[in-house]
């Protein structure tokens, strides 16, 4: 039996492409009493009411996390949160640099607070391959983000409150997804924009990432940092699995945007054990209960986890397979 079911559960930023696809795992597969949606768009959260058809399940809150009031109030009776709300978008962030560390620092703090106080059992905060040695204000937001979850169970250590962080790269069907750009630019006949042919990603299905996110809390003790073991893409291979007889042109690396992505840093590889589909970045000082997971095999020092560098990468006939699959 699933650990969630029967419990409560709530997702901040319930409305994005991975709340959605959250939502209809709690709801289908997971068989949870109370799902709760957090998130400030009300028109997302219509849109999304009628994509469930209304189940008596599901409770809507409009809340920003930057509110901690509100955040108490709809994390009262919640056993489980998922933290997917933040600013993302990494040239905006540039421009408005103190909105982003007012959301996703000092709203995950918030989230932290609210769930301490609230007897919350498990937290799970989604992070970003842009925390891992960051060269944007984005990355560095969520790193500190990612700091501060790991620090929230010293505070919780008297209480049963614990919790972790998720960190994955890029994910396919998400919103603001590069295919269905892609595909209409192609459809078109016209050239398709590559930001560097040298470039490589991390890749991961929007169902891989939901499993991910929700096998943590099975697993968790508090105080980790979750990396699944995906494949890697190159760029113009993504490229040719969208159209092989599309052109294709380059527009140069954007400003804060790295050639290969990052997840883990060689820096942390002293703290980083291997298990099965997954690594584990464990805490640097654990002032609460923590026991090193059976059968987790420490990766060598110095070890870092690249794009560029991984053992796996998806041919141009498996992208198309994908591809085809998400309905693109």
């Amino acid at each position: 039996m699933s650990l969630l079911e029967g419990s409560s559960v709530l997702i901040t930023g319930g409305t994005g492409s991975l709340g959605k696809a959250l939502i209809r795992e709690l709801l289908g597969k997971h068989n949870v009493r109370r799902l709760v949606v957090f998130s400030r768009d009300e028109l997302k959260q219509l849109e999304v009411r009628n994509m469930f058809d209304n189940d008596p399940r599901l409770r809507w809150f409009i809340g920003d996390i930057r509110d901690r009031d509100r955040l108490h109030r709809a994390f009262h009776g919640v056993d489980y949160v998922v933290h997917a709300a933040a600013l993302k978008q990494v040239d905006t962030a540039e421009y408005n640099p103190f909105e982003y560390v007012r959301t996703n620092v000092g709203g995950s703090q918030n989230v932290i607070d609210a769930a301490i106080d609230a007897g919350v059992k498990k937290v799970v905060a989604l992070s970003t391959d842009k925390a891992s040695s960051p060269v944007n204000l984005y990355g560095a937001t969520k790193l500190c983000a990612d700091r501060l979850f790991i620090s929230g169970n010293h505070y919780a250590a008297a209480y049963d409150t614990r919790f972790c962080v998720v960190r994955y790269g890029n994910v396919m069907g998400s919103r603001g997804s590069i295919v269905p750009i892609w595909r209409r630019l192609a459809a078109e006949g016209k050239s398709l924009p590559v930001t560097d042919k040298r470039m490589t990603r991390f890749w991961i299905t929007l169902e891989q990432a939901v499993e991910f996110v929700l096998d943590s809390f099975e697993m968790m003790q508090g105080g980790e940092l979750y990396v699944p073991k995906i494949p890697s893409i190159r760029l113009m291979d993504l490229a040719a699995a969208v159209d092989r007889n599309a052109a294709t042109h380059e527009i140069g690396i954007r400003p804060g945007e790295k050639l290969h992505e990052e997840m883990i840093a060689a820096d942390d590889s002293r703290r980083t054990v291997s298990v099965e589909g997954r690594y584990i970045v464990m805490p640097h000082l654990v002032g609460w209960r923590y026991e090193v997971p059976e059968g987790a095999v420490p990766v060598k020092d110095g070890w870092s986890y690249q794009s560029d560098g991984n053992e796996v990468f998806l041919s141009v006939e498996e992208l198309e397979a994908m591809i085809v699959a998400e309905g693109f």
